[in-house]
């Protein structure tokens, strides 16, 4: 997949976000130890979104490639992100699934 494919689907993944009431408050924040791909707020809650595009299921949808491994890795750049930024708040890891051309959002889970 290409960087354009790519930031087309986070952008798109950040648009539906925006359009079921959350703020965006970061795309592709990275530090050298972690990644998150979005950062939003709904309320009192921080949501940290994993967003997997898929041109096709052939090889599986997105969410499939959301392991134990992965799941490690989100809560420890979602608490690396709390701690930089002195925040207190509630926070929920999502998995936004996408797939087609333009990317247009399949499932959004909570992880």
């Amino acid at each position: 997949m290409s960087t354009a494919t790519g930031r087309a689907a986070e952008s798109s993944a950040a648009a539906y976000l925006k359009k079921n009431g959350h703020k965006i408050i970061a795309q592709n924040w990275r530090t050298r130890w972690c990644e998150i791909d979005i950062i939003s707020q709904k309320g009192g809650t921080i949501y940290f979104s994993e967003v997997k595009y898929r041109s096709s299921a052939v090889w599986g949808d997105g969410l499939d490639y959301i392991t134990a491994k992965k799941l490690q890795q989100m809560h420890y750049a979602a608490e690396f992100w709390i701690a930089s930024n002195n925040d207190s708040a509630n926070y929920q890891l999502l998995a936004v699934s996408l797939s087609g051309t333009p990317p247009q959002v399949n499932a959004l889970v909570e992880c």
